[in-house]
């Protein structure tokens, strides 16, 4: 196998010491949030956002004068939106059926598939008003049934960005918080006076944020570990630079720290991209933050072959897949590491950041090898249940478990199943802590 890079990224050493300074960070926002409650979570929205409400929570009135600020157009575009969404959700919750069946003559069993019953969904919203963050957590919560939805997002620009209460509104949340960062996610994670907890965490944000909800799972349940976005552009040499470029820088805007990859056959479309992104990053109005992406995250990765192609796009197991090549299908049916992917030239990963129906939180740091993005699966619990129907079944079954219990060492658990012989069996005289042998005919 023969690869060449023509472009690395930063190496492994910085990034490892900025995850390090981060987490001290969060560490200790969390420890204040957990000792000293609403009083810490204003201290720190004060600080890093220069925003002191009155309440964080907003009022009916005040939902309704930011629904109030949109126009027509914009709110059409968002309900567009968000039925698409939901759309894709409700036809990925009829494919999770509850199941109930007899395995052995008098033995059911079965599982439910039930709603988490309390999420909080955190909304960037402090650099980028990310709305469709609002749609992918929110709406996806609902159609799944959770019982109690709380969302929450940074103040935009000195107040609560009009078009992020809406989309939350329309998506259903029972509770909408103007609050942003760690403070936000660890006040509903650990609840304070005003703020009562939740389950789960779910939602995309900044390092801190992403931080914050590795650091609180297992008190709460969370999506996924999240990193900084990322996007891998496979092409062979039908793709054109132009393409190639935009979308590597589309993602790349999302912040300093976004990988953008180029992986290709083709060293010809390699170093064209190379050059259109830099034509490119001399007239995007993002460039300060796409620039410094590329600079320090950017690769462009030139393998011989197609399977060379596959071998490391599964290696890199990127968040996001952007294929453009003759064949787009060939790697979806040979993948098998990615968030999401986008075939052919006619989609983007915009388009499914936005609107066309699948969920963008994805993800990340080469977690797609061993999980999905968020979904409505996400928002629901898979809980299992037995039962036994006849004396005869409860019989057969506890001489079995029994002697396995004792193969184990287990003797407690061994006399769960020798009672149940004893009582439904007709072996009264079974010895107790002893395993359950067969009767002889």
């Amino acid at each position: 196998m023969t690869i060449r890079y023509l472009k690395r990224g930063q190496d492994a050493a910085s990034a490892s010491q900025a995850d390090s300074e981060v987490r001290a960070t969060v560490e200790a926002i969390i420890a204040e949030v957990e000792q000293r409650g609403d009083e810490a979570v204003r201290e720190y929205s004060r600080r890093f956002d220069g925003w002191d409400p009155a309440d964080f929570r907003l009022s009916q009135a005040q939902i309704e004068r930011a629904v109030a600020r949109l126009s027509a157009r914009e709110t059409e575009d968002i309900l567009f939106a968000q039925t698409q969404i939901r759309n894709f959700a409700r036809i990925q919750r009829a494919s999770m059926t509850d199941v109930e069946v007899e395995t052995l003559p008098g033995v059911v069993l079965g599982h439910r598939h039930i709603p988490v019953a309390a999420v909080g969904c955190y909304v960037p919203g402090g650099k980028y008003p990310m709305i469709a963050s609002a749609h992918m957590s929110v709406l996806t919560a609902k159609v799944a049934g959770v019982g109690r939805i709380v969302a929450t997002a940074p103040p935009f620009q000195g107040e609560p960005h009009p078009a992020i209460v809406a989309a939350m509104h329309f998506a259903g949340a029972d509770e909408i918080l103007a609050l942003g960062g760690v403070q936000a996610v660890a006040a509903m994670a650990i609840g304070t006076a005003s703020v009562a907890p939740v389950d789960m965490l779910v939602g995309p944000g900044n390092m801190f944020v992403a931080e914050a909800k590795r650091q609180l799972f297992g008190r709460v349940g969370i999506d996924l570990f999240a990193g900084p976005t990322e996007t891998l552009v496979i092409a062979d040499d039908s793709a054109d630079a132009e393409m190639c470029a935009i979308d590597l820088l589309g993602q790349a805007e999302h912040g300093p720290t976004s990988p953008a990859i180029l992986l290709t056959d083709s060293e010809a479309l390699a170093r064209a991209t190379m050059l259109e992104v830099e034509r490119q990053l001399s007239i995007l109005p993002t460039a300060p933050i796409a620039r410094v992406s590329w600079a320090e995250h950017g690769e462009v990765i030139v393998c011989d072959t197609r399977a060379e192609l596959l071998a490391k796009a599964d290696e890199l197991a990127f968040e996001h897949v952007q294929v453009l090549t003759r064949d787009p299908d060939w790697f979806l049916a040979h993948m098998t590491n990615y968030g999401a992917l986008f075939l052919g030239p006619r989609t983007n990963v915009s388009f499914g950041d936005k609107v066309i129906g699948t969920n963008h939180t994805l993800p990340t740091r080469r977690n797609a090898r061993y999980t999905g993005g968020l979904w409505v699966g996400k928002f629901l619990k898979t809980c299992t249940y037995q039962r036994v129907t006849s004396d005869a079944a409860s019989a057969t079954i506890g001489e079995y478990c029994s002697r396995l219990c004792h193969m184990e060492n287990f003797a407690g658990h061994g006399e769960q199943a020798n009672l149940r012989v004893r009582r439904y069996g007709g072996r009264p005289d079974l010895p107790w802590y002893q395993p359950a042998m067969p009767t002889s005919d």
